[in-house]
C-alpha cells in the first residue's frame, strides 16, 4: 500500500500494454517509492464461459461489438472497496483537465478502478448504474482505452509529493493557474544563428522574471 493509499486498479483485455508504461519512467520511480499502487487486471478472468467471452453483437444491429456487463460487473464487485471511484475510458467522457488531476492526486486513501474501453464501447448499463467517472483524452477515435488510463493514471501520479526529483516543478509547469509556461531555452547559447535571448543571460534576475511572466500564455 502506498503512503496516502493510492491504488489504481486498473482492468483492461491488454494488461501487457499497460505494464510496459508503468514500468518504465515516473511511474515506474513511483511505484519503487511506494508512493502509488498500480494493478493491472484481465478483463477476461472474469468471464465465465469457456471462451472467455468479454464482448457480442449489439441488440438492434450494427458493425462492431460491444463489451458485456456481466464480467465487468463482476470485476468490480471483486474489487470495489467504500470509497472506490470507479472510471472509464468513453469518448462522451468528460475531457481530463489538469484540476481534475490535483483533485483526484490530493485525495486521501484513493482508489480508482479504471476500466479500458474496447470495440464499440460498453453495454450502455455500464454507464448507468456502475459507473463514477467517465473520461476521454480528445475529439478523437483510438483503438482501445489503455492510452487514456494511462494518461490519468500518470497525471495523477506526477503530483503525488515525492514522486518528481524537483517539486518546485510542479509550481511552475504548464496549466498550472490556468498558464501556458513560458519559453525556457538551455546550450548551446547560439545553434545555426539562432541565438539564446540576451535577457536571459543577463544575470539579472528581475528582467528575467518579467520576461518569463511577459511570455506565458492564460488560457
Amino acid at each position: 500500500m502506498s503512503s496516502k493509499g493510492i491504488v489504481f486498479d486498473i482492468i483492461t483485455i491488454f494488461p501487457n500494454i499497460v505494464e510496459e508504461y508503468i514500468n518504465t519512467g515516473i511511474v515506474k520511480n513511483a511505484l519503487k517509492k511506494n508512493l502509488v499502487q498500480i494493478n493491472v487486471h484481465n478483463l477476461r478472468d472474469w468471464a465465465e464461459d469457456k471462451h472467455k467471452t468479454v464482448d457480442d453483437t449489439p441488440y438492434g444491429g450494427g458493425p462492431g461489438m460491444v463489451m458485456k456487463i456481466e464480467p465487468i460487473y463482476r470485476a468490480i464487485q471483486d474489487l470495489k472497496k467504500e470509497g472506490t471511484i470507479v472510471a472509464i475510458t468513453t469518448p462522451k467522457g468528460r475531457g481530463i483537465k489538469q484540476n481534475d488531476l490535483e483533485r483526484f492526486s490530493s485525495k486521501e486513501n484513493l482508489h480508482m478502478i479504471i476500466i479500458c474501453g474496447r470495440y464499440e464501447g460498453f453495454d450502455h448499463r455500464i454507464h448507468e448504474h456502475l459507473v463514477d467517472y467517465e473520461f476521454s483524452i480528445g475529439e478523437y477515435v483510438l483503438s482501445g482505452g489503455e492510452l487514456p488510463a494511462l494518461v490519468l493514471v500518470d497525471g495523477i501520479t506526477r503530483l503525488v509529493p515525492g514522486v518528481l526529483g524537483n517539486e518546485q516543478s510542479l509550481d511552475q509547469e504548464t496549466f498550472k493557474d490556468g498558464k501556458v509556461e513560458y519559453p525556457q531555452y538551455t546550450k548551446p547559447e547560439e545553434f545555426k544563428g539562432w541565438k539564446v535571448p540576451d535577457v536571459l543571460l543577463s544575470g539579472n534576475h528581475k528582467r528575467i522574471e518579467e520576461y518569463r511572466q511577459k511570455g506565458q500564455k492564460i488560457l
